[in-house]
């Protein structure tokens, strides 16, 4: 049985899948694994230092696979932003049909994709701002729930209602995303109106994720609890693995007079890096959800996906067929 859904249709994949965009992670060889598995893999715009860079990561990747595979943009509020335009020029002229756009004011980038015949699929944490993105014209909506790695909206909403509400307004076909990494949750996903799954952490603790094994071990250590939320008092929370740097950073936020600057040194993009790359736990954050609890152990893509799709399949056909009373 294929599971086969208007994600899966608009994306042109086989299986309701797709990778999340992730800081330092979303490469060509984690992208190409997940779409050569029949799901649709991301690479990260802004890993790449510059636009020029980004178009030699999306030709690398091309080398790697023949599959459908999309690029993340995401919008931040900067003193100093990064050239967005030239990113976004850089995925078009690449020839790139999906984009995962997240973030602030996205309107500027969904209307020039749109006009240049991208899929854009817009990451949300709340069902206003889904809605908002749907009139902006995007084709699919990801809604990322409480649970979920990076950062989760200040309205602390989870998955198992924010999807169900999303799908209660939103028309257009939506992902589930933030606390998945098996069958039972793809198609719990399904259940509650979504059309797909978006994972990132589980996608972390892989064979092809281009992380160090002491990173990936350590998710797989971990449990549900072992998360903290930081920057709770600068409005911008966001959910990291439990480590030696995240529990500083909650210690010295929690102080009365905690200014940002007093936490800047641990938290800056360039000693997340240097902790993905070399093991070095206390080098910087990682970035994990609560979907740790569930991840025990270091797959291929290929490995995974099949196991979650099979998963979902059995539960399907046999579990829940067995709770409808004999007529």
């Amino acid at each position: 049985m294929a599971l086969r859904t208007r994600i899966t249709e608009l994306l042109g994949i086989e299986h309701p899948i797709v990778q999340g965009g992730m800081m330092w992670v979303g490469r060509a060889e984690l992208a190409a694994a997940v779409s050569n598995a029949g799901g649709l893999g991301i690479l990260t715009a802004l890993t790449q230092p510059t636009p020029d860079d980004l178009r030699r990561e999306i030709a690398r990747c091309r080398t790697l696979t023949d599959k459908p595979f999309g690029v993340n943009l995401t919008i931040l509020p900067s003193v100093s932003p990064p050239p967005y335009a030239e990113y976004r020029q850089a995925i078009i002229d690449m020839g790139v049909t999906i984009v995962e756009t997240a973030g602030h004011r996205p309107q500027e980038h969904v209307e020039h994709f749109k006009a240049h015949g991208l899929t854009v699929i817009h990451k949300c944490t709340a069902v206003r701002h889904a809605l908002s993105a749907e009139r902006m014209g995007v084709d699919a909506i990801s809604i990322d729930g409480f649970e979920c790695a990076g950062h989760p909206g200040e309205d602390d909403i989870p998955g198992l209602i924010l999807i169900p509400a999303a799908a209660d307004k939103v028309t257009v076909p939506m992902l589930a995303s933030g606390g998945f990494g098996d069958g039972r949750g793809l198609v719990a996903a399904l259940a509650l109106g979504a059309e797909g799954i978006n994972m990132g952490t589980r996608f972390c603790a892989t064979v092809e994720a281009p992380i160090h094994d002491a990173v990936k071990q350590l998710i797989v250590a971990n449990d549900e609890r072992a998360t903290n939320l930081i920057f709770r008092r600068f409005h911008n929370t966001g959910r990291v693995a439990r480590t030696s740097v995240s529990d500083k950073v909650v210690a010295i936020s929690a102080q009365p007079e905690a200014v940002f600057e007093d936490i800047r040194p641990l938290v800056s993009g360039a000693k997340g890096r240097i902790a993905l790359e070399t093991g070095d736990l206390d080098a910087g954050l990682v970035w994990a959800g609560q979907v740790q609890g569930l991840i025990h152990d270091v797959p291929t893509c290929r490995e995974l996906i099949e196991r979650i799709v099979g998963e979902a399949e059995a539960i399907i056909a046999a579990r829940l067929s067995g709770f409808r009373a004999a007529a």
